[in-house]
């Protein structure tokens, strides 16, 4: 390593080649994610229910995780996202228009034993899931 009184320059560009192994750094610089992500960079985005479904956790985990399959409206594509909490899937039906965004889970990853489900519905046609589910509002009709 360099360590000369005028060897800025080599450290310098040394620490800028080495960035190249961090994965985050990478992905960041690289554009991954608005790459790879169905919604684009967006933080959320709307979609219909083509069905409902139930999917059985990873292992170490047992149960099965309520589901929707969900075709986005921006850009066609398919996705499945996670209707989280207890009878909330009963507050979803098919062509329902619901809005989805991430689970949490790091580098565009899922969350937990869930496979194959990076996104959650936090809204069913404009109202919140939450409210439905507590019976505070009513879903309205279409």
């Amino acid at each position: 390593m360099a360590r000369g009184e005028f060897a800025g320059r080599v450290l310098k560009k040394k620490r800028q080649q080495h960035r190249w192994l961090e994965k985050w750094w990478k992905r960041k610089k690289l554009g991954l994610k608005k790459k790879y992500d169905a919604m684009e960079g967006a933080p959320q985005a709307k979609g219909l229910v083509l069905k409902k479904e139930g999917k059985e956790q990873k292992q170490p985990h047992s149960g099965i995780v309520k589901c929707v399959r969900v075709q986005l409206i921006k850009n066609g594509k398919k996705v499945s996202a996670h209707v989280p909490r207890d009878k909330a899937i009963a507050k979803i039906d098919e062509h329902d228009e619901v809005t989805i965004e991430g689970l949490g889970g790091s580098q565009r990853g899922q969350m937990g034993s869930i496979p194959g489900v990076r996104y959650k519905v936090v809204a069913v046609n404009g109202v919140s899931l939450e409210a439905l589910r507590k019976g505070k509002k009513e879903k309205p009709k279409r």
